[in-house]
């Protein structure tokens, strides 16, 4: 059965998208920019906006039930690659090992102010 999470604590968006959908004992969560949840954007700070994409990657996890250590599978969209560096500092101060498989790719991003944007999933068994 595939369910919406609500109350995840993410700011919501004017998109047709839903944070955070649980489908059996996977928890998927749609990219995540680095949105406050007061609907106000983090930037010209890298590391600030990382660290916020990825505390709303954490709000989601938790709204599921789960943790940072849950998630097994991110994909990391990146402005440019000379992010790559300073993401992975920031990335390394919410996941460790054994880290998540990851793919990172460069592309432009739906937001010309922002750098960064990440989604995940993650295993939390329902019935835990």
């Amino acid at each position: 059965m595939i369910k919406e999470i609500p109350n995840s604590g993410i700011a919501p968006l004017e998109v047709p998208l839903t944070h955070v959908v649980r489908a059996g004992d996977y928890v998927y969560l749609s990219g995540q920019i680095a949105v406050r949840a007061d609907g106000s954007l983090v930037t010209n700070d890298f590391p600030a906006e990382t660290r916020a994409v990825l505390d709303n990657i954490k709000a989601g996890v938790e709204s599921a039930g789960g943790t940072l250590a849950d998630v097994c599978k991110t994909t990391v969209f990146l402005l440019n690659a000379t992010l790559f560096d300073p993401m992975n500092v920031v990335y390394r101060e919410y996941f460790s090992k054994p880290f998540p498989a990851r793919s990172t790719i460069v592309a432009p991003l739906s937001n010309p102010d922002l750098r960064i944007e990440i989604e995940a999933v993650a295993y939390i068994p329902e019935n835990r």
